[in-house]
């Protein structure tokens, strides 16, 4: 059984806004030390006068009920998911009821309280091994579709999986399939352990598996039926020819087009494999692979059952760019005809059709192109409002907001419990209660959030606020003035662009001054701690060390100093410096000196690195909004880049450390 709730979130905000305090008149001291209490289970801790009322309470009350668990009942679970519907903690709640009645083995229990299938894995494992006796057939499909991947999944899938492979609902076909997937992915402790869970009807396969894993050359040479019937073929070739075609591409198509004649298999596999070569063949500008390509191409299918890496339109886009790189105008015209409708439409391939057109002497229809790009706003929109003279579009929308809806929101029950948790020191916790809110607001309250966030001088999480309530033209909001001062005065102590300052943090994190990536950069710049130290070395002040990097001012300083030296290492060129800012400037060396002559665009498209790619096109249009904002939302007069930087010769000439 299951149980939903569709109360709305802004009913159960008015219903419940008469029965709370108002704002700080709780004891908030006595609250932070209840919730630090009842995460570490001291209840005799907890002054339960003190916090009676208190907009935190249910925080309390979820430790409290979370600690039950799995004793508690599940009405009780209910019940409190369904007293803070409108608050994270209803979602937290169901999830802990979902892994402690799952482990408990409480599966009547966990059926009750559980909304549909879960979104993580191992609840999603508990969820389907709750149903195995209610509904096998819904268990076995749902288990099925979570044993079909190339990794070890968590403990909790075990039962599961073991009890369908008993049932027969996972069979050796299927043990088989996984086996090929974990090859694929290099998983060798999960190809050991599922070869072992096959019997001897699939001796000759692992045998070739083993053979081709030593050599790859070897794929031709092994039997083309594989199993029972002939129904490992497909897994295998796909795993094998995926790791040839990395290993080798050229060699790997010729050994492909041996093999194909002669294997039966499944579309979705032959489209895998070809998929494959395609892209590497592609990437890895294999010229004795592009004929194969440009005939294979056009016919292939989207995938269905088997899930390859790239879909046919990124195979599409891919093509294009290969034909950008050759100066191949006319295939660039034919390779953007046989995109989707919807990437067609897309301001970037408006702007390379555009290009092309005009290179093949077509001026009004690619004039007409050029229209269709600059109405956008993006690196490609701007570059085409250069190309016919026009100031840039930049779809501005105001989103003024009344005093009855400031003072309407400033009272909802989860704008208080944000503003609660901020004033006891949990910015993790209020980022979820707020962006929870703005995900179940309607337009016109994601705008009276945002205004309350720019009230409130919440910059980053304003940003966030307008991606979530996809408040996407609100620039004001998506970009707004925070540590202007800073980037104008480190901009001028360096000669920096400060537009460009702005732009760089506002890519790198969003104006979160505590913002840490995985790989250790921190702060507003988003510099890695070494990198800090080399630079307040050369600047001959005291080393800030990994947490005084994280303040705003030393970070735009110090990554102020970084895009200054990079711009000295490529003339002044701000597209350069700023690909060098997020791949390092030995990898733009190497690009700039394996480069011919290039125009700026096709420099951009010609970038390797997606990520760095994408980077450097969004840097450069967050720059020129910022020059915009500044001048009132105005663009007249702003300019993407400089024409130095549109004319420049994109090629070893920029370097200016030769």
């Amino acid at each position: 059984m299951s149980l939903r709730f569709p109360v709305p979130w802004r009913a159960l905000a008015t219903a419940t806004l008469c029965c709370l305090p108002l704002l700080g008149q709780a004891d908030d001291h006595s609250m932070r030390d209840a919730l630090h209490a009842a995460r570490a289970g001291d209840w005799h801790k907890i002054d339960e006068a003190a916090i009676a009322g208190h907009e935190l309470a249910g925080y309390v009350a979820y430790h409290r009920l979370r600690s039950r668990l799995p004793n508690a009942e599940p009405r009780r679970v209910l019940s409190f998911i369904e007293r803070h519907a409108d608050s994270p903690l209803a979602g937290w709640m169901r999830g802990q009821a979902i892994d402690r009645y799952g482990d408990a083995g409480r599966h009547a229990d966990l059926l009750e309280i559980a909304d549909g299938e879960p979104e993580d894995t191992a609840r999603r494992c508990h969820y389907y091994t709750a149903l195995l006796d209610r509904n096998p057939a819904m268990a076995a499909e749902g288990g099925r579709r979570l044993w079909r991947v190339g990794r070890s999944q968590p403990e909790a899938c075990d039962s599961l999986f073991n009890t369908l492979r008993a049932r027969g609902a996972i069979d050796e076909q299927r043990v088989w399939e996984r086996q090929m997937l974990a090859w694929q992915a290099g998983e060798s402790g999960l190809v050991t352990y599922l070869g072992r869970l096959l019997g001897s009807r699939w001796q000759d396969p692992l045998d070739a598996q083993a053979r081709v894993q030593r050599d790859f050359s070897a794929v031709t040479a092994v039997p083309a039926c594989m199993g029972p019937e002939c129904r490992g073929s497909g897994p295998f070739f796909a795993a094998a020819l995926h790791g040839y075609v990395r290993a080798d591409t050229r060699e790997a198509l010729a050994a492909w087009r041996r093999l194909a004649p002669r294997l039966s298999l499944d579309a979705e596999y032959r489209r895998a494999i070809e998929g494959d070569l395609i892209f590497y063949s592609l990437v890895r500008d294999v010229d004795a692979n592009r004929a194969w390509v440009d005939a294979v191409l056009p016919r292939l299918e989207e995938p269905h059952a088997v899930t390859p890496a790239f879909s046919r339109s990124e195979l599409l886009e891919l093509r294009v760019r290969t034909a950008l790189a050759d100066r191949d105008w006319r295939g660039v015209l034919d390779w953007i005809q046989r995109l989707p409708d919807e990437n067609r439409r897309d301001e970037r391939w408006q702007y390379w059709q555009a290009r092309a057109l005009e290179r093949l002497g077509d001026k009004s229809a690619a004039e007409r192109a050029y229209a269709a790009a600059a109405g956008e706003r993006s690196f490609y929109g701007f570059a085409a409002a250069d190309r016919l003279g026009r100031d840039y579009s930049l779809n501005m929308e105001r989103n003024p907001v009344n005093s009855a809806d400031r003072e309407r929101v400033s009272r909802w029950p989860a704008v208080r419990r944000t503003e609660a948790l901020l004033r006891i020191n949990e910015p993790g916790l209020a980022a979820s209660e707020w962006y929870m809110a703005v995900r179940e607001a309607s337009p016109r309250d994601a705008r009276a959030l945002g205004d309350y966030a720019h009230q409130r001088g919440w910059n980053a999480r304003l940003v966030q606020t307008t991606i979530v309530g996809q408040l996407w033209d609100a620039l004001e909001w998506r970009f707004p003035e925070a540590y202007r001062d800073d980037f104008l005065e480190w901009g001028r102590r360096t000669g920096v662009d400060p537009y460009l300052l702005m732009g760089i943090a506002r890519r790198e994190s969003a104006y979160n001054p505590e913002a840490l990536s995985p790989a250790g950069a921190r702060g507003l710049m988003q510099l890695m701690p070494a990198t800090a130290t080399q630079l307040a070395r050369q600047l001959g002040i005291p080393d800030p060390g990994a947490y005084g990097i994280l303040d705003p001012q030393t970070n735009i300083r110090l990554g102020s100093t970084y895009i200054r030296d990079m711009l000295e290492r490529y003339r002044g060129n701000r597209l350069a410096a700023t690909a060098a800012y997020n791949a390092g400037p030995g990898r733009v060396d190497r690009w700039l000196r394996g480069s011919t002559t290039v125009p700026f665009d096709l420099f951009v498209e010609s970038i390797p690195f997606r990520e760095t790619r994408h980077y450097v096109q969004a840097v450069l249009t967050y720059r020129a909004i910022f020059e915009s904002l500044a001048n009132g939302g105005n663009s007249k007069g702003v300019s993407m880049l400089t024409q130095a930087e549109k004319t420049a010769r994109y090629d070893s000439s920029l370097l200016a450390r030769q």
